[in-house]
């Protein structure tokens, strides 16, 4: 199937689970799968070795919180996959927390801000809980820059497709986006002593 094709028939079978068809939502899951695979295999790849969360672990437990209840009124394929950026970074916080909370201030996880293109972090790796306070001081300043980041880092959308969500032009997008980044990598980088 065409990629406009998919991405045109995501929204049909979204809006006939919305309308109670469960066959519609099984052929939705086959279909994001190997994307949604794609989004935790990015955020993993750079993950320490001894990481206990796999790919198939976070998109499994992603599914499970989106499709496994009632239907969302999701709008489209985009809006779909932004709820699942925001889903993917709570499952990705929640395990963090846990982990800490299991090893008594343990290691943190690790995730690399390289994951989308042009991000260019001051070091290798951040802490993805240090990420996280820092998107969420970001959406205190500027919701709509912290959505981008959102949108872009946790859920894998072309600027297109943010511009599409957000219901900003691209060239908004990309501004934002620069922002962000550099506010963030501000916040994130090495501590000077």
């Amino acid at each position: 199937m065409e990629p406009n094709s998919l991405s045109q028939q995501i929204t049909v079978w979204l809006t006939e689970w919305r309308n109670g068809d469960e066959h519609a939502r099984d052929r939705l899951f086959d279909a994001v799968h190997p994307h949604l695979h794609q989004i935790a295999s990015r955020f993993l790849h750079h993950e320490r070795r001894d990481h206990t969360l796999e790919p198939n672990a976070l998109v499994n437990e992603l599914c499970l919180r989106l499709l496994g209840g009632e239907p969302i009124t999701y709008e489209a394929r985009t809006h779909f996959f932004a709820i699942a950026a925001q889903t993917m970074r709570r499952i990705l916080i929640d395990h963090a927390r846990a982990r800490l909370a299991e090893k008594r201030g343990g290691a943190q996880q690790q995730v690399s801000l390289s994951a989308v293109d042009e991000w260019s972090p001051v070091s290798k790796n951040d802490d993805l809980l240090a990420l996280d306070a820092a998107l969420s001081k970001l959406e205190a300043l500027d919701p709509r820059a912290a959505r981008v980041v959102e949108l872009r880092f946790f859920g894998g959308l072309t600027e297109d497709e943010v511009a599409e969500v957000v219901g900003i032009s691209t060239i908004t997008v990309k501004r934002d986006w620069k922002a962000a980044r550099a506010w963030l990598m501000g916040r994130l980088g090495p501590r000077q002593s």
